[in-house]
């Protein structure tokens, strides 16, 4: 879910043009959770093979990937590795809520009722260890290379921008440039059309809102992350307030006599010292057409068509500004 900084964050649109030739670090738990939720029949039920397992992550991965690679997007795909112990209560109510919403789902299934079952189908999204597995080995086998992270995928993903190994974060959440992701880009994996990708760079967030990042941070910590439950009645638009008012966040605290029930400087720490994997390998490998075919068409019930045709378009290069050799 992220940090809510909507009110005070506005992404700049741009067009794929922009991103032409860019190489991009996607947060894969933040792009497979949308593939998951959004691709889905009419009744909320999830894309299954004839076995009965979840493909909709495969789809999205495959058609979403392709169709970002044919505009001359080049994708490094990030994993989460283990959390923090302070993200255990997000976890449990996010499980809470999931839960809930699958009871839910059934539920209006039962009564008939299409458009409430959707709705709630899409909130009882999982994403379970098979998921991420067979994701992975769908990338390796489109030629896409990953990483699996130490930590959160968001602070590994920052890490391959700053170090100039990527030139921005595709993430929905804002998390990202508390991580310090230079540029983060919205809307590359959102499923169906392509929808137009918008742009934050977290230089310009730092002169709109005339704060650094460390003061960025701490509107966070005050708004509520996924490590802290925040000051009740504080949003990003009075966090702001209060942050250019007294400075940082242990003064906004004496001032308003609040009690985050946690020391500050370990949130600080998740988003400014986060555990690094800097060994890693970026390489994009030639897809293998028939390895793709028989994992998803012969064991996940696709069409060869459709699925040859999105390879085909990881393949086909546009001829005017790139050769195979710049790809792979």
């Amino acid at each position: 879910m992220g940090v809510k900084f909507k009110d005070i964050v506005s992404p700049k649109k741009i067009s794929f043009q922009d991103l032409d030739g860019r190489i991009i670090a996607i947060d894969a738990a933040n792009s497979i959770y949308q593939f998951l939720s959004s691709i889905r029949q009419r009744d909320g039920t999830p894309l299954m093979d004839e076995s009965g397992r979840v493909t909709s992550h495969l789809s999205g991965i495959l058609y979403r990937t392709s169709a970002m690679m044919e505009k001359g997007i080049k994708p490094i795909y990030i994993f989460d590795g283990k959390s923090p112990d302070l993200k255990g209560e997000t976890i449990s109510k996010r499980t809470e809520i999931r839960q809930e919403s699958e009871k839910k789902w059934k539920e209006a299934l039962g009564k008939g009722d299409i458009e409430e079952a959707r709705k709630y189908a899409v909130r009882s999204s999982r994403m379970s260890s098979n998921i991420v597995e067979s994701s992975k080995k769908l990338l390796q086998l489109m030629g896409i290379p990953f990483i699996q992270a130490y930590g959160e995928g968001e602070s590994q993903a920052s890490y391959l921008v700053e170090n100039g190994d990527a030139w921005a974060v595709a993430s929905q959440d804002y998390d990202c440039i508390l991580f310090g992701a230079p540029r983060v880009v919205r809307n590359l994996t959102i499923s169906g059309n392509l929808a137009d990708p918008e742009l934050m760079e977290l230089n310009q967030v730092e002169n709109n809102l005339e704060i650094t990042r460390n003061q960025l941070i701490d509107i966070a910590i005050l708004v509520g992350t996924d490590f802290n439950q925040g000051i009740r009645g504080i949003g990003a638009k009075k966090g702001l307030k209060l942050i250019k008012k007294y400075g940082d966040v242990y003064s906004v605290l004496e001032h308003v006599e609040a009690d985050l029930g946690i020391d500050p400087q370990l949130i600080r720490n998740i988003f400014l010292k986060p555990e690094i994997k800097k060994d890693y390998n970026i390489k994009w490998d030639k897809p293998d057409h028939d390895g793709v075919i028989e994992f998803l068409c012969a064991q996940h019930s696709f069409s060869q068509e459709r699925v040859s045709s999105a390879i085909n378009k990881i393949k086909k290069m546009d001829s005017t500004q790139k050769s195979l050799e710049d790809w792979f």
